[in-house]
């Protein structure tokens, strides 16, 4: 009598266990990746907004309001809700300005079942125009600030459209 050779059913039954516990991590991985490579995106796009805010505010023409405000904003096709808080630092004439930026559909800050949760947030400051220290626009051809010595030599004066450039001290100018 001959035996028939092959798989009985429970040898079967683990192999199908074991090809669907595979799968199933792989799919997990790749559902896994997917969802970082959305989360970066959104991360990116929302900290260009906020920098883009900071740089706005830092920009204008007039110095910006202490305070909260907010807004939303296109970008990327899609709607983006931003909080923005400027506030006085230690330092005199420098204000902070914090920028936070979450996609509008997720309502970040609003009261209900949802989390106050924001994609970034970005800082920066935005302080007083250029000034020497006690109070004086700089002169920047080179002439000292009210009480302190002269350079040696004095000021430097630039040169006259198209004279001839002044040799280096102690040397000549290169030729070609």
């Amino acid at each position: 009598m001959t035996r028939a050779r092959g798989f009985t059913l429970i040898e079967v039954l683990v192999a199908l266990v074991i090809v669907a516990v595979g799968m199933a991590a792989l799919l997990g991985t790749l559902s896994s990746a997917a969802d970082s490579s959305i989360y970066l995106r959104d991360k990116t796009f929302a900290e260009w907004i906020a920098l883009n805010r900071v740089s706005e505010l830092r920009l204008g023409a007039k110095r910006p309001t202490k305070g909260k405000s907010s807004g939303e904003i296109d970008y990327a096709g899609r709607k983006w809700r931003y909080e923005q808080e400027i506030v006085e630092t230690n330092v005199p004439g420098v204000l902070r300005i914090d920028v936070k930026v979450a996609d509008a559909v997720s309502q970040p800050g609003k009261s209900g079942g949802s989390k106050n949760v924001w994609t970034v947030t970005a800082s920066g400051v935005v302080g007083d125009a250029l000034g020497a220290p006690n109070g004086t626009d700089p002169d920047w051809n080179g002439a000292p600030f009210p009480g302190e010595p002269a350079a040696p030599g004095g000021a430097v004066e630039p040169p006259a459209p198209g004279a001839p450039p002044s040799p280096p001290p102690g040397g000549t100018l290169p030729t070609t």
